[in-house]
């Protein structure tokens, strides 16, 4: 059994973008510029977007990190966006989920420059995606697939199983697993929480990317051997023995379903890091668009 180390791969990721970075300043050139919008005061996103700042300072990015307050309406988020969209000294920028109440998180995303849309979530660069262009892949299903390739996991031919069809993860992933080239090639099966029988799919499966968000859901009955699994769940879970009252756990029984894998994620260290380290990449794919266009 192998760990698909993904703190281990984004460290690697973040070494050779810092190294681009090095080559750009010594040329004189523009680096890139990362922005991120946060819209109220949770606290998750507060601590994901520090993480981001944080990310973009190591590799030589430069960053700006706009706070806007929970009482902020759709439309003063919307002239931000379109600022945001004409300034020439930002080559990506993020919007974080979730938004308040009161804001049309669809109609924001739209508004959101294709070129700078370095979260891959916009309808236009989700086209390209499914139509095997290029084009920004959302920063989850890109840390997968860099994930699959560094560790040499064969996907060709393989039964290819995704637990949740969200459109960040599931949605993406169904997609770029069944698309021609690596990682990709396989048959892919769609779950979801209407699907029947589920274990009689799962055990089936040669590679099982299970983005549900339900703790130890997948137990090792639910698989066979050899299998490779994916782990994108994130659940804090109370634990009074925790020192933070809390441990952080994904949808796979680890400890279990570990004893039959060939490959596997931990959570946390799995994808997550991979997470942060793709959208890096992304904006360094966006500042390289933009000088093509200059």
């Amino acid at each position: 059994m192998t760990i698909l180390d993904g703190k281990k791969i984004s460290n690697d990721i973040k070494n050779e973008i810092a190294d681009e970075v090095t080559k750009m300043k010594a040329k004189g050139e523009k680096v890139p510029h990362l922005a991120a919008v946060i819209v109220g005061n949770d606290g998750a996103s507060l601590t994901y977007v520090g993480s981001k700042v944080r990310a973009c300072e190591r590799v030589g990015f430069e960053s700006t990190m706009v706070r806007l307050s929970n009482t902020t309406s759709e439309i003063e988020l919307l002239d931000k966006i379109y600022e945001l969209n004409d300034n020439p000294d930002i080559d990506g920028f993020i919007i974080q989920l979730p938004l308040p109440p009161q804001i049309n998180t669809q109609k924001v995303l739209m508004a959101v420059d294709p070129d700078k849309d370095v979260d891959g979530f916009h309808p236009m660069n989700f086209g390209k995606m499914a139509l095997d262009m290029s084009t920004f892949i959302p920063a989850t299903p890109f840390g997968i697939l860099e994930l699959l390739d560094r560790y040499n996991v064969e996907t060709k031919g393989k039964h290819t199983v995704v637990i949740g069809r969200s459109h960040i993860v599931g949605r993406p992933m169904s997609i770029l697993m069944g698309r021609r080239g690596f990682p990709g090639n396989s048959t892919v099966t769609v779950t979801h929480s209407h699907t029947k029988n589920i274990t009689q799919i799962t055990s089936q499966a040669d590679i099982i990317i299970s983005a549900l968000g339900v703790p130890n859901f997948l137990k090792a009955e639910m698989v066979k051997d050899d299998v490779v699994i994916i782990d994108v769940g994130i659940t804090r879970v109370p634990d009074d023995n925790a020192p933070k009252g809390y441990i952080i756990t994904g949808d796979v029984d680890f400890e279990n379903v570990s004893k039959k894998a060939s490959f596997i994620t931990p959570v946390p260290g799995g994808v997550g890091p991979m997470t942060i380290a793709m959208l890096l990449k992304n904006t360094l794919l966006a500042r390289e668009l933009h000088r093509q266009k200059q």
